[in-house]
Parts: C-alpha cells; structure tokens; sequence
C-alpha cells in the first residue's frame, strides 16, 4: 500500500470511527452477557412488578429517562441526590415530579447482590424505561444497547438550560433537540412518549387564562377540549392539579397522542408547536398509524439512549445510584 492509500485508509478508520462514537460508541446488544447474564432480566422483572401495582409507572420512567439523556447525556445523573455544597439536577423545577426513584434504588440493590459493581444505574434507567412501557404488550417494545457508565456530576442549572421546556415554540424545540445531535423526526416521534401521563396545571393553564398577557385564550387550542381543561383547572396558578396528556388514553401506549395533536387537543405549546412547521405536521401525520409509531419510537428511543454516554472507563460504575463512591 502506498504513503496516499495508507493516509486515505487512515482517514476513513478514523471518520467512521467517529460516527461509531456519535452513535454510541461502545454500547452493544447483551453488554452484560458474560460479567451479569441475569441483569436485564432483574430489571425487568423487579420493574413489571411494580407497573404492574402502579400504572403511572411507565410514563414516569419515560420521562426520567428523557430528563437523564438531556443532561450530560445518558449517565444517571438525574439519580444523584443534592449535598451539602451543590443543588443536583432532581432539585431543578422540570424534576421535582419525578418519581419511581425507589424502584431504581430495589433494581440496583438487587443486582449487587447478583454482581456487585457490574451494571450502571444509567443503563438501569434505559432498561426500564422500555420494559415499563412494555408491560402493557408483554414483550419487549424496542432495543435497548448497553454499556454506558454513570456520571459523577449532577447540577441543578444544566438540568433548567437543557430540558425542553413545555413552553417552548417550535424553533426553540428544533434546537434543543438538535444540541443533542437529535433530529426533528426524532423531536416528533419522542413527543409521542406524551401519549402516557399527566401534567401539571401551572405547565399549560396560561393557554386557558392568560395567552398573550390579556387574558385571553391560545386560539390554536380545540374550545371544547379549553372548556374541559378549565373545568379542572380553575386558576391560572394551580400547581397541583394533574391532567391526563393524551385525553381518554393516557394510561395506553398507543398512537393516540396524534390523533389527539390533529384534533387541537395537545395539552402543552411545545405539542400545539409541532403543528406549526409544515415537515413537523406531516410526521404527525404519518405517526397516526400505531405500527408505524412503534417503530420510529423504539428507534429514536435507541438515538437518544446514546446521546453522549459515558463508555469504556469513564464515569464510574456507581453502588448507590443516589451517591457517587
């Protein structure tokens, strides 16, 4: 080989390489096959048992899964509790709702009594976020790879600069996403985890009470389904009150949240926001069809379980998955 085919070779190694890293990196099918072969099988089943006594489960593994991969990407710093010199990320105002932390805590305590010092509370997180959601099938819905390694830093102002935010618009949401080297397809098809769940009144009563700073009400929101939410939510400032997100669906995993989006019924403006682009709302479009939301859900999920993971030897393989060792 000569000194230019040896310098090309080189390159394409090292640009694949990086799209490998991009993508993951060092994540795999059955990572813990050998060091853990009963792990994801723990999870699973310590995680079924509870969905199966707690329906909101699912939707509140979704959502600490999505807040963990947003900052500091995949690596179960949402779990961190806050010390004495740092507020962590569970004290910023999108993950003071969080809940399903003890389940986390019996699954991780299980497994080190099966091996110690083996699986990550972050790949915990990953796993059961998809085996809740699979309760309801009784089969596993997507891939979930493994491998990714827990951080040691968890700070409560990059968990409010990098969540997205309820109120966003539509270019506000395009470019959180993309921050994380996620698409717009990604952005819709990730919205659809909204078809499970509540909401807090306080996230979207200005649409009903005070849109513009006059009063009024966002006239993008279906009237009929105004009505029925400023039946529960009586005041602008309610902050205890829940809503179901996906009207007279929200306990089911299903396509149903687009449906509802066509209809004028998304309960938040970052929902109302995907209809605002013409690309946007012609995915929602598409994802009407439940098989065809299947799969681009368990593929994005895939995308975004990867977003800068820790892999290899970095980060630690935390004990407690409240405290770093």
């Amino acid at each position: 080989m000569n000194t230019m085919s040896l310098a090309l070779a080189i390159t394409v190694v090292v640009f694949f390489g990086h799209i490998g890293d991009s993508e993951g990196g060092d994540l795999r099918k059955n990572f813990y096959k050998s060091a853990c072969p009963l792990a994801e099988e723990i999870v699973q089943n310590i995680t079924w048992k509870h969905v199966a006594s707690n329906s909101a489960l699912p939707a509140k593994f979704l959502r600490m899964h999505f807040h963990d991969c947003f900052v500091r990407g995949c690596d179960g710093s949402v779990l961190l509790d806050s010390t004495a010199n740092n507020k962590a990320e569970k004290a910023a105002v999108p993950n003071q709702s969080l809940t399903g932390f003890d389940v986390i805590d019996e699954i991780k305590e299980k497994l080190e009594e099966t091996c110690p010092c083996v699986v990550s509370c972050a790949d915990i997180v990953a796993l059961a976020a998809r085996d809740s959601v699979s309760f309801q099938f009784q089969k596993s819905m997507w891939e979930v790879l493994t491998g990714r390694r827990d951080g040691r830093i968890s700070r409560q102002s990059e968990a409010l600069s990098n969540i997205p935010s309820p109120f966003f618009n539509f270019t506000s949401l395009k470019q959180s996403f993309a921050n994380k080297s996620l698409t717009l397809h990604d952005l819709v098809v990730l919205s659809g985890g909204h078809t499970i769940g509540v909401g807090h009144c306080n996230f979207f009563s200005n649409r009903l009470y005070n849109f513009t700073g006059k009063g009024d009400q966002d006239p993008s929101l279906n009237p009929t389904y105004a009505s029925q939410l400023k039946a529960q939510c009586k005041t602008l400032s309610d902050t205890t009150t829940t809503v179901a997100m996906d009207p007279g669906s929200s306990l089911s995993f299903d396509s149903h949240y687009y449906t509802a989006l066509n209809q004028k019924q998304g309960l938040f403006q970052s929902d109302a926001a995907l209809l605002t682009d013409e690309e946007s709302s012609k995915i929602v479009d598409e994802l009407v069809d439940q098989d065809s939301f299947f799969t681009e859900f368990g593929q994005s999920m895939k995308r975004m379980g990867a977003v800068e993971v820790l892999t290899g030897s970095d980060g630690e393989i935390r004990k407690k998955c409240n405290v770093i060792n």
